[in-house]
């Protein structure tokens, strides 16, 4: 295959993973607006969103094999047909209901495309440097998706309908689809390979349990009963996913491969930078829009700063992985997004006052000094992300063994589908519960306001009072939620860094080094 077909092949998978990617993002900044159009209620809103990622990941590491049985090119137009058909549904959908069935439905489509896109580079790439900056091409292709996502809701509804966010997509697929027919090499299926549904059903059981579980103990009034039944079906779930894993002759997953470090550092990469970049763009982009008064279309462009970080590190990790070493760019660059993060913390007390008689539109909070440090510890944190997303997957994929190339590539898209699922589940959780914790409003006002910022602002009949308590109220969950992000990427520096102490600079080879 010539050179100029091998990157035209990258750029035609690239657009895929894109798609898949704004998919996970978009509704960030176009959240309040479906929800006030569509009169969902707060825990439909979050399943609208949660129900994309929830289902890919469900699917993902029994698609990678089905991938190997059938043939990742044919697994990828069948992905686009299914994305294309939901995404049309989900633009037309009459309520809340259909348009969290259409999400399902997207994520089946997307399920098919993800291993495909990564599996069809490893098969074109066949020099390993080479390989490694296409992958790392790939990784800040997903990181531009995500933090585009934003922008792009943001735009199409400063014009369109909410629909818009969703039928944007269909005329992408159309054009992808030829472009795969024209160009992607065919692979040969290995029918050897066995599909397992029950073991993606256990998987789906063990999610949802696990998602549902987070989302009702974060209520103001939990059920207990209904948490204790989700933790035991969730439970219940991935213990019978891992026995029925260790008996069958094609597991989806063989957990010996954890045992190379690498790999196992390459997951704890993708998800722990997947659940920071989502977790920032879910609470920022609500933060911004409901207490400060930014448009969709501003606060898209403010979590962009992400983006802007992650473009020279992310192209430049995978050019200099074989100088550099695994190490240095996953475990240095977790570093970096600390001290990202608390330039961002340290910016809070003076990002904006919240104590006004309304969300202020027109951006007045830019003029603060906080608002210009905030933009500077987003910058940094992207600059560290960068590094970590240039070379996770090929810390995966090549780290695998070739027979198990399909499933390499549905546990590194389960890796980050996984990370992006729980931040929205946990940190959207978390919100609300530290929000309705610390929450003080107004005699008489309604109870609902106590449940939600947005209910808040609903049902405050531009009382100054409520907006600005519950305003205060969701600073201080907005600011939690960044410290346990901070968290979180720390213990991933120490473990990283750890588990990658013979990856370092001068290392003969950072892939297949194990095997």
């Amino acid at each position: 295959m010539s050179r100029a077909r091998r990157w035209t092949v990258l750029v035609t998978v690239s657009i895929g993973l894109l798609l898949i990617s704004l998919d996970n993002s978009i509704l960030y900044t176009a959240l309040p607006t479906l929800t006030r159009d569509l009169g969902a209620s707060g825990l439909e809103s979050l399943w609208i969103i949660n129900a994309y990622p929830l289902v890919m990941v469900g699917l993902l590491l029994g698609i990678g094999t089905l991938g190997d049985r059938l043939g990742h090119r044919r697994m990828y137009l069948v992905g686009l047909v299914v994305f294309g058909i939901a995404s049309a549904g989900a633009a037309f959908a009459p309520n809340a209901a259909a348009l969290i069935g259409a999400r399902a439905v997207l994520a089946v489509g997307a399920a098919f495309m993800m291993p495909a896109t990564l599996a069809l580079i490893r098969i074109t790439f066949r020099v390993e440097r080479e390989r490694n900056i296409a992958i790392a091409i790939w990784g800040s292709i997903a990181v531009v998706g995500m933090s585009l996502g934003p922008i792009l809701g943001g735009t199409l509804l400063e014009f369109f309908w909410w629909g818009s966010v969703f039928l944007i997509n269909v005329p992408v697929v159309a054009v992808t689809i030829v472009l795969v027919l024209a160009i992607a090499p065919r692979d040969l299926p290995d029918p050897t390979k066995r599909w397992d549904a029950i073991s993606s059903t256990q998987v789906m059981v063990g999610l949802v349990g696990a998602v549902f579980a987070i989302k009702e103990a974060a209520h103001a009034q939990p059920s207990w009963l209904i948490v204790g039944v989700a933790v035991i079906a969730s439970a219940l779930g991935f213990w019978l996913f891992v026995r029925r894993q260790r008996r069958l002759e094609h597991p989806l997953l063989v957990f010996s491969i954890f045992r190379n470090a690498a790999f196992s550092s390459g997951v704890i990469a993708a998800a722990v930078a997947l659940f920071a970049i989502a977790g920032i763009q879910l609470v920022t982009t609500q933060r911004f829009q409901l207490v400060q008064g930014f448009s969709p279309l501003e606060a898209g462009l403010l979590v962009a700063a992400l983006a802007v970080g992650t473009v020279p590190t992310s192209l430049l990790g995978g050019a200099f992985l074989h100088r550099t070493g695994l190490r240095l760019l996953i475990a240095g660059g977790f570093a970096v997004t600390v001290v990202g993060g608390i330039i961002a913390i340290a910016s809070l007390p003076s990002l904006g006052d919240t104590a006004g008689d309304a969300p202020d539109p027109g951006g007045a909070v830019a003029t603060t000094p906080g608002f210009g440090l905030f933009v500077a510890g987003l910058l940094v944190i992207g600059l560290g992300l960068g590094a970590v997303f240039a070379v996770a997957s090929s810390a995966i994929i090549g780290n695998a063994p070739t027979s198990r190339a399909g499933m390499a590539a549905g546990v590194e898209e389960v890796s980050y589908e996984f990370g992006g699922l729980i931040a929205v589940a946990l940190l959207g959780s978390l919100v609300t519960f530290v929000y309705t914790a610390t929450v003080q409003l107004p005699d008489g006002t309604p109870e609902v306001a106590r449940e939600s910022l947005s209910d808040a602002l609903a049902v405050a009949g531009g009382d100054p009072a409520v907006v600005a308590r519950a305003g205060a109220a969701y600073d201080t969950a907005f600011a939690v939620v960044l410290v346990v992000i901070v968290a979180v990427l720390l213990a991933a520096t120490v473990a990283t860094a750890w588990m990658l102490r013979r990856y370092g600079p001068g290392t003969r080879s950072q892939l297949h080094s194990e095997h």
